[in-house]
This record gives C-alpha cells, structure tokens and sequence, in this order.
C-alpha cells in the first residue's frame, strides 16, 4: 500500500519533470534561431564593403528558420516531421552554397571537389551529416520503399525518371572532366534531397494527416466546389496578388528598380521616347558619349532597334511614372490567365494548384521584377489562348463569339509585335486549334465568322510591324533588329538556321557558327536551368514531369495535356534552329513560354503520383495529404532558400549595374548640368545613361561617356553653359559610383584639356 501510495506521488512530478524539460528544449531552440538570426545579420562576413548582405547568409538565415520550426514543433505530435523538414531546409541551403553563379553572365555549376575540400571542406562535412541521417532513417523505410515501387512501377519506367532526374541535375560544361564529376555530385545531392523529403512527409502521423487535410487542401486549392462555374475564384485572385508582391518586392530589394542588361536598356529608353510619341530622336551631335548597345541611327535619326512591342507596353509604365511596375503587375495577369486556361481545359482543382506553383516559381517572379521583354509576351500569349477558348464556348452568342475571336487574334498580334519568333510560334499553335475547331474537332465548333474576324485581328495588328518597319529602316521587311545585327555582328549573324556565319563569337556560344550538335548543346543548357530555376526544388523542378511521361499511359493523357506538350514542342524546336541559347539571364528566358505547360503537366504529375499513392492506402486522403504537404514543403524551402539565395547572389547589381547615379543626383541636386562618366560603356555609362532626358539639351542633368580626352572635349563644347561634374563608374572603383569633381565650370575643364 505504502509503496503504491509513493509510486502515485512520484508520477505527477515526473510529468512535470518531463513538460518542462520539452518547455526548456524548446525556448533553447527558439534562442538558438534568434542567436543564429544576430549572428547573421551583425557579422561582416555577411556583408560586402557597402554593407549590403552576401548570398552565405543564406544558409544561417535557413538554420535560423529550421530552428524556429523545431521549437514549434517539440511539444507537438509531428516533431520527428519537423526535425526531418529542418534538416531539408539546411541541406538545400548548404548545396546552394557550394555552388558558383555571382553576378556575371555565366551558368551555374558546382564548385569541384577539390576546391570545396580546399575552400569550404565544412559544406562537404554538412552534406556527409546530412546524407549519414538520412541513410540512417531511410534503412527503416527501405523495405516498403522498395516494395511500393515495385507495385507502382515497371522497371523502364523508373529508368527513364532516373535519367531525366540525372541528366537535367547539372549544366553541360565546355569541359568534359569538369561535367563528369559536376554531374554525379549533382544528381547525388538531388537524391539525398528527396529521400530527406520523403522521410519528412512519411514522419507525419496518420492523425495528424487527418487534422491538416481540409487546412492543406484550402492552401492548395484542392477543396475547389467543381460545381461553381468557370471564372476568377478568391483562389485565384490570391495567389495572383501574392505573384505581383513577390515580384515587387524582388524589383525594389534586389534589382533596385533599374535595368541591368543592356537589352533592358534599349526597351526602356525606347518606351521612354515613344511615350513623348516620337518613333526615334535626333541624332546626338556627340554620338560617341551617348551611343547604347542596341541603338543604331543615321545622319539625323537614332532608335533602339529591338522590336516595338514590348516597349509600347511599357511606355504605360512611364506614362504613370511606374515603369519598373509593369511587370510584376504583368506577372499577377499572367498568373490569372494560366488560372483561366487551365479552368477551361482541365478542372478547378488542377487551375488553382497551377495558378499556386506559378506565383510561387523563382523562374516566373525573377522575370517579373525585370524589365524584359518574356513576361509580357506569355501575358499576350495566354489571352490569346483563353480569349480563343471562350469564342469556342460562345460561339453561339453571336457578338460574344466574335469580340472573343476578335480579342484571341489581336493577342497573337501583339506576342508578334514582341518577340516575333514568338508570335509565329503562338500564331501556329492557336491557328492550328482554330482550324480544326472549325470544323468542330475535340468537339463545339468555330464558326466561319469567327475563324475570320481571328485572322483579321492576327492580320491587323502583326502586319503594323511593317508600317514600322518602313518608317525606321525605309523597307516593311527590314526589322530593325536584323540592319542592326547585320551591321554591328555581320551579315546573316543573327539568323535562324544552321551556318558559320551565325552568331558573333560569344564566349556563352559553344561553337562559331550554328549546327544541330550545338543545338543540341543549347537545349540541355536551357532545360537544365528550367530544372534548377522553374521551382527551385531541392528535389529539381522536373521530377513530376518525368513521373508523367514515365508513368501515365499516351492513353490516358488528356486534350490539355497534348495541347501543353505541342506548346513546349514549338518553342523547343523554333529555337533549336537559333544560334545562342538565350544566356543564363533569367534562365532559359528564351523558352519562357514554356513555363505554364511545365507548370501545368508538373501538377498533372502530382495527380498521377496521388493515384499511386492512393492505390493501397486505407484511407485515401492521407496518400493525397502527404503529396500535397511535399509540395507545399519545398515551395516553401525554395522561397525561403532558393529564391532568396538567387535574388542576392545574382541579381543584385548583376553584371556591375547599379542605380547610384539616381541618388547622387538627389543628394547633391545635380540640376541642369553636364556628369561625364568614367570607366566602361557597359556597366558604367548605360547605368547612368537610362536617366537622361529624352531631349538632351533638357534642362535636366545629362549623363556623357567619357570615353576619350578628344570626345570630352567635344561634349564640353555642346555644354559649355553647364557646371560638369566627374564621377568614376563600378569597373573605376570596384564598388558604387563615386564623385571625383564638382561641380566645375565647363571652361576650366575645356582649358585643361587644352582645347
């Protein structure tokens, strides 16, 4: 009795014992996340000379995150989930630190071997930790691994999503050595990656599942009432409002609302010219200090040469004095269309999980803070096709149909006015649509009035290019863009198709001249990329696309997702026959069109892995449950890892541009004056350049290359009523902008020059 009576006394202390020994363990792991944050944000190492933060805070800002996971998950029932998710974040994190991108124009790869063993020997000893627990926790696992594969999966089938996962891991290097040992590191940290997440999701308990399921399901978008009738849901609109924010925030934190490339610009200058609407300017009198890269002239004109479309656009923007708005506000469109697209073709449910992995996708929010042309055009391209989708439906409601077909046609016009290339790659596939729709294939049909008030919208809009055409270079089949790759690169340079005299010796162009084996180099540039920057998954980005073409019979593919596949199959195939890849800017942004069929047949991917899921599961949303918490994980570990690692160890002054001259001018009220620029023509002066006046005897600063004693001297001549003021640019001072004189009356200078 006595010795009951002391056992029933000793058990509510040890529970006591035990709460709060789990309270303490867990405000531990809350001060160590905020320690770790500190430690961060306070120590120089992670930070350059301007105090801007340096991509290796990423990996303390994930441990801090993983922390903060953990303390909240200790006292819970799926803390063994939560341990395994932190352990996923750091890992990427790590893996992302052993990688060489920066800020200049050039493809990612790994670092080798022996210069992380001699460099940071500590990221292979994290990846070994990592790699050793996750061996560890998968050995438990391995038997119903193996087992549910064999059930779900033939042999080929795995061999074939094993080889895409392989071979997309890495980027093609131009030597072999380096590739062959990038290429086994890179698929291995891939694989460690995804059985991490696959231990993750499997820790949840049953119970747990159970509770999260209609939470999960709400952030996924998969509760969507299939009843309700096609249109923008709150769904919709969400996730397109948080798409606008991801890039706005991007635009101002790490591209600073200023071009960084020189094509950005020529788009820029020209909507800011076409905004005061004038089709070109007069030729500056001292052409050499103020000429661009992509500009071209003659004796009394000068003009961005690039196609006009995209600036028009953007001249809304500088008409609104918001031009680095227009597109992220175009990234939330684009979002809306593909959610309306994919409505149509498919069900609600599949829309919005596409609508949820597009705003998420580091690939969709880096071009949209951009000033590039790629945004724009699949905006254009996707009301094309759901503007052809509803004249379809409508096509009984006569003037419906028509403004529909009307509005399908100008959009096609419009991706044509943008990227020409493009707007033929858009105008084929949607023509080809419209045609058959006509004579009522894959079922309502088109009608004929339809079909030609498309063509007419096509017709009028893409055929105004040659009213430009002649009005800059005096022929309707002229582009600008082609006189002035003829001119500048040499002739035939900057055409399609195969020959040695494509191309302009690039060092990002494989070989001189253009031929199918290069060709074949630039799609595994291209499709490698889209596989680290479409989602940035630890897991790469194209492993649910494998399972769908591996897994899925041809049988069972839907209208839509043939329609997806002849998208990407156009645009692959139209730019296997171009010279240059597109660069490692914005990822393979020449394939940007392909980003919502990729995006769409990944969630098609999903669905077909919740079918093998399901098969043997007893309760079936719990299979359902668990993919779709696996995508939310690494949608979530790719913001907080991938994206941000991406916006500030590239994009922040990428490629030296800098906005430092926009703030110079505030702070020291440049006014009417004359700053002569010193270093470079690119990046020094087109950083400065982007801020003149259209007009450049406005009563504005004017920004001048200071290229040579003899152009100063002649540019101090033009302004010789001017205070001049000298500032060294980046590649002078391997930092910012920095004033070196001023302001100085323009005839001393011109006096010290001896002229």
């Amino acid at each position: 009795m006595n010795s009951e009576t002391s056992l029933n006394t000793n058990e509510p202390a040890s529970l006591a014992n035990s709460s709060f020994i789990l309270k303490a363990s867990q405000v531990l792991c809350w001060l160590l996340a905020v320690g770790c944050a500190i430690w961060a944000l306070s120590d120089s190492r992670f930070r350059d000379v301007e105090g801007f933060i340096r991509s290796g805070i990423c990996l303390p800002l994930a441990t801090t995150v993983a922390l903060l996971l953990i303390g909240y998950a200790f006292n819970r029932p799926w803390r063994a989930a939560a341990a395994w998710m932190a352990l996923a974040l750091i890992g990427q994190a790590v893996a992302l630190q052993m990688i060489d991108a920066g800020q200049q124009i050039r493809y990612q790869h790994y670092r080798p071997l022996n210069v992380l063993l001699a460099s940071s020997p500590w990221l292979l000893a994290l990846l070994a930790v990592q790699t050793v627990i996750v061996l560890i926790g998968l050995r438990a696992r391995w038997t119903a691994t193996i087992s549910w594969l064999r059930r779900n999966f033939k042999l080929w089938q795995l061999l074939g999503i094993a080889a895409v996962f392989v071979a997309t891991s890495a980027t093609v290097s131009r030597e072999v050595r380096l590739y062959a040992q990038e290429l086994p590191l890179a698929a291995f940290i891939q694989t460690i990656n995804l059985l991490n997440l696959v231990l993750a999701v499997w820790a949840i308990p049953e119970s747990v599942l159970t509770a999260w399921r209609s939470r999960v399901e709400r952030l996924t978008g998969w509760d969507a009432d299939e009843t309700e009738e096609a249109g923008l849901d709150r769904f919709a609109v969400t996730v397109a409002i948080l798409a606008v924010v991801l890039s706005v925030l991007l635009s101002i934190f790490s591209y600073q609302r200023h071009p960084h490339l020189g094509d950005e610009i020529a788009y820029l200058y020209h909507a800011r010219y076409l905004a005061t609407g004038v089709l070109t300017m007069p030729t500056p009198a001292a052409l050499a200090a103020f000429d661009l890269d992509l500009f071209d002239h003659d004796a009394a004109r000068w003009w961005a040469s690039p196609p006009v479309g995209w600036p028009l656009v953007l001249a809304a923007g500088v008409w609104l004095k918001a031009d680095w708005l227009v597109n992220p506000v175009l990234a939330g469109v684009c979002v809306l269309l593909a959610y309306l697209l994919t409505r149509e073709l498919y069900d609600r449910r599949t829309a919005r999980l596409t609508a949820l992995l597009l705003a998420l996708s580091p690939w969709h929010a880096l071009v949209g803070m951009s000033y590039m042309t790629h945004t724009a055009s699949l905006a254009f391209t996707l009301l094309a096709a759901v503007a052809a989708a509803y004249a379809r439906k409508n096509s009984n409601r006569k003037n419906s149909g028509l403004m529909w077909a009307l509005l399908s046609g100008i959009s096609v016009g419009m991706v044509a006015l943008i990227r020409p290339l493009e707007g033929f790659i858009v105008g084929l596939l949607i023509g080809s649509l419209v045609a058959l729709w006509m004579f009522g294939v894959g079922g309502k049909r088109l009608k004929i009035p339809a079909v030609m008030v498309w063509g007419l919208g096509c017709v009028a809009l893409g055929a105004s290019v040659l009213a430009y055409n002649h009005a800059i270079t005096g022929s309707p089949t002229k582009f600008p863009i082609m006189v002035w790759a003829d001119k500048y690169m040499g002739v035939n340079s900057n055409a399609m198709g195969f020959g040695s005299d494509r191309g302009n010796g690039w060092p990002l162009d494989p070989f001189p001249g253009h031929s199918p084996i290069e060709g074949f180099i630039n799609s595994n540039l291209n499709i490698s990329t889209i596989n680290t920057e479409l989602f940035g998954w630890a897991t790469g980005s194209l492993i649910l696309i494998a399972l769908l073409v591996f897994a899925q019979s041809p049988r069972k593919l839907r209208q839509g997702d043939w329609m997806m596949v002849a998208l990407i199959a156009l645009v692959f195939t139209a730019h296997f026959f171009y010279w240059f890849s597109g660069g490692p800017d914005f990822a393979a942004r020449y394939w940007f069109l392909m980003i919502v069929p990729c995006v769409v047949l990944t969630v098609r991917g999903l669905q077909v892995l919740i079918n093998r899921l399901s098969q043997n599961g007893h309760l079936p949303h719990l299979p359902k449950t668990r993919a779709l918490v696996a995508v939310l994980a690494l949608c979530l570990m790719a913001l907080v890892n991938f994206t941000a690692w991406r916006a500030v160890d590239k994009y922040h002054h990428y490629l030296g541009m800098r906005p430092d001259v926009r703030r110079l001018a505030d702070q020291h009220n440049f006014g009417k004056s004359l700053i002569l620029i010193r270093g470079e023509q690119f990046p020094d002066f087109a950083s400065a350049a982007i801020y003149n006046p259209i007009d450049l005897n406005a009563a504005e600063p004017v920004y001048a290359w200071d290229q040579t004693p003899e152009l100063r001297a002649e540019v101090l001549k033009l302004y010789a009523d001017r205070p001049v003021w000298i500032i060294n640019g980046p590649t002078i001072t391997k930092a910012g902008f920095q004033i070196v004189e001023g302001p100085t009356p323009a005839q001393a200078l011109l006096e010290q020059t001896g002229r």
